[in-house]
């Protein structure tokens, strides 16, 4: 029987993502570990409900991986529950808004032009269409979240729910003043950390569990894990709203998060993918890890220097975390174009809007790059320059494609005794 071409087509992405620099900072690269036991037989096993609960026989093996995975999880960020059968980090989002809103109650989020996600109350998404949105934004002069602002439209619109996190926002997050506004107007809190949770579980970062009640967060970008999500509670466990069961009794939060996952917003739990999250929770729990992540902010830090030595404007002024987002209205360039050149280029980045954009979102005024990706593969601060040049080099001649090409082979040059995962 011929080989199917699905299988040629994974070659073909093998070898795009070995030759090439990998700057969009929600990806990165996972251990041979990880993705042996993403493609484990433990993909033939449906097994809803959780851990001694389920709704299918056969299921003891699964329940021992799921439990493994749970108290890796628990260890990692000092949590006191977590649940890891989220599909992804808008799962984990959309199964806390079911378990805590009622629709048309009104969350308030980060505006997603201003560095939010999707899933925090844009129109275009669920969390939009469902409930009531409002949105706190950064400071024009400064690019970092204007808290007072912040607290202003809190007491004003009355949310039910305050939602901290980004996907393009470079600075650490002052979790506990959120917390004293959610306190203020009786609000539930929840962070996303989708993107820093890496450097947060490793003290690197702000850590958000003393004091927001709930935590989200995918298991792919720092965390350097398979595509996933998982939920997180510190101490607060209470639903301070009094939602009670049938009896009259309030439910505990542990219970209305796990019913928000299943049967709430999924079915059967993705056991595969589970043993993969597993595997990199303990990872994460190593001083090899620790190094890696430190390495990533090392990192990002000196990019960041790099293009703002070639005269580009970063939002904010720089970046504590892993990523940055860059403003290149004073380049004569917009983000279609730039992420158009850099990928003839071989370098991978994502266009994006920047805070008070005038451009649309299929265009934009910026690009967000990330440094996970290729921390992964070994590169160190030394190299940030020589991407920074790359970059720049790329940019300054969108429209040459000998020059494009000719960059792409400096890439493919850098980037050839790199394997895609270096501890």
């Amino acid at each position: 029987m011929a080989r199917d071409i699905i299988f040629d087509l994974i070659e073909d992405e093998r070898e795009r993502q070995t030759v090439g620099l990998e700057l969009i900072a929600s990806e990165n690269y996972v251990s041979d570990d990880v993705m042996e036991a993403v493609g484990s037989i433990l993909t033939n096993k449906y097994a809803e409900g959780y851990p001694q609960k389920r709704y299918y026989g056969g299921c003891e093996v699964i329940d021992e991986v799921e439990t493994l995975a749970i108290e890796r999880l628990k260890h990692l960020f000092n949590a006191e529950y977590v649940n890891v059968q989220p599909h992804s980090g808008s799962q984990a989002n959309a199964s806390v808004y079911l378990a805590v809103l009622k629709p048309g109650e009104k969350m308030m989020g980060m505006d997603l032009s201003h560095g939010g996600h999707l899933t925090h109350g844009s129109p275009v998404s669920a969390s939009g269409l469902l409930y009531q949105t409002c949105f706190y934004q950064v400071e024009r002069e400064s690019g970092r979240i204007d808290y007072e602002a912040m607290r202003q439209t809190a007491l004003k619109e009355r949310p039910k729910l305050i939602i901290c996190g980004a996907s393009a926002y470079s600075r650490d997050i002052d979790y506990k003043k959120f917390r004293e506004v959610a306190d203020e107007i009786g609000a539930l809190l929840m962070a996303d950390i989708a993107h820093p949770a890496g450097l947060i579980a490793r003290g690197i970062l702000s850590d958000p569990l003393p004091h927001c009640h709930i935590v989200t967060s995918t298991t792919h970008k720092t965390l350097r894990g398979p595509r996933g999500g998982i939920i997180m509670m510190g101490k607060d466990f209470e639903n301070p709203w009094g939602h009670k069961t049938p009896k009259g009794e309030i439910k505990m939060m542990s219970n209305l998060l796990n019913m928000g996952v299943f049967p709430g917003t999924q079915g059967g739990p993705l056991e595969h993918v589970i043993a993969g999250k597993a595997v990199a929770f303990e990872e994460a729990l190593s001083d090899k890890y620790f190094d890696y992540i430190l390495q990533v902010s090392k990192n990002a830090k000196a990019l960041a220097n790099a293009m703002v030595s070639h005269g580009y404007q970063i939002i904010s002024g720089g970046t504590d975390n892993h990523l940055m987002l860059i403003d290149l209205r004073n380049k004569d360039i917009n983000g279609k174009e730039a992420e158009n050149c850099l990928v003839k280029a071989h370098i991978t980045c994502n266009k994006n809007m920047v805070p008070f954009d005038d451009k649309s979102p299929f265009t934009t005024s910026g690009i967000r790059l990330g440094t996970p990706a290729i921390t992964t593969r070994g590169l160190k601060e030394k190299d940030m320059e020589t991407i920074a040049d790359l970059i720049d080099e790329a940019l300054m001649n969108k429209d040459n494609d000998t020059v494009l090409e000719a960059v792409g082979k400096k890439v493919n040059d850098l980037m050839s005794d790199r394997p895609l995962f270096k501890w």
